[in-house]
C-alpha cells in the first residue's frame, strides 16, 4: 500500500511539474502576444505615417501643376518638371508598393495573433482540466490516506489486543 502512494505520490509530483510547465508556457505565449500587438500598433501608425505623406505628395503634385501652367513657354522649365513628375511617380509606386506590403504583414500579424490566441484559450483549457483531475487525485489520495490511518489504528488496536490475550494466557 506504501509502494501504492509512493506511485500517486510520484504520479501527482510529475502531474503538478507538466501543470507548472504548462503555466510557463502560457506566459511565455502571452508576452509574446503582447509583443506582436506592439508591433502591430507601430506598423498602424506607419501606415498613417505612410497616409499623411501621400497627402505632402499630392500637395507637390498640385504645386507642380501650377509651376508647369506656370513655365509653359520654357524648354528646360518642362525637362524639369516631368523630371520631378516621374520622381514623384516613382515615389508613389515605391510608397504604395510598400504600403500593400504592410497592410499584408499586419493582416499576416492578425492571423499569428488570433492563431495564438486560440492556442493560449486550448492551453488554458487543458490546464483547466488537468487541475480539476489533479484536485480529484488528490481527493482520491486523501481519501485512501484517512483509510490507511483507520487500517492502521485498527492493526495497533488488534495488536494490543493479541498481546493483552497472550498475558492472560
Amino acid at each position: 500500500m506504501e509502494a501504492g502512494f509512493s506511485e500517486m505520490k510520484n504520479e501527482l509530483q510529475s502531474r503538478d511539474a507538466l501543470w507548472r510547465g504548462i503555466q510557463l508556457e502560457c506566459q511565455q505565449l502571452h508576452t509574446e502576444l503582447l509583443k506582436i500587438r506592439q508591433r502591430k500598433d507601430m506598423q498602424e501608425i506607419q501606415i498613417k505615417h505612410q497616409s499623411s505623406c501621400v497627402q505632402l505628395t499630392e500637395q507637390l503634385e498640385n504645386k507642380n501643376d501650377e509651376f508647369l501652367a506656370s513655365a509653359e513657354s520654357q524648354e528646360s522649365q518642362r525637362e524639369e518638371q516631368n523630371k520631378i513628375r516621374d520622381h514623384l511617380y516613382q515615389e508613389e509606386q515605391s510608397h504604395c508598393s510598400e504600403q500593400e506590403r504592410m497592410r499584408t504583414e499586419i493582416s499576416d500579424l492578425t492571423e499569428e495573433l488570433h492563431q495564438k490566441e486560440i492556442t493560449i484559450a486550448t492551453i488554458m483549457e487543458k490546464a483547466s482540466l488537468l487541475e480539476r483531475q489533479l484536485k480529484m487525485e488528490l481527493e482520491i489520495k486523501d481519501k485512501l490516506l484517512a483509510k490507511q490511518q483507520l487500517l492502521d489504528f485498527r492493526y495497533k488496536a488488534v495488536k494490543c489486543e493479541n498481546t493483552h490475550l497472550k498475558e492472560m494466557m
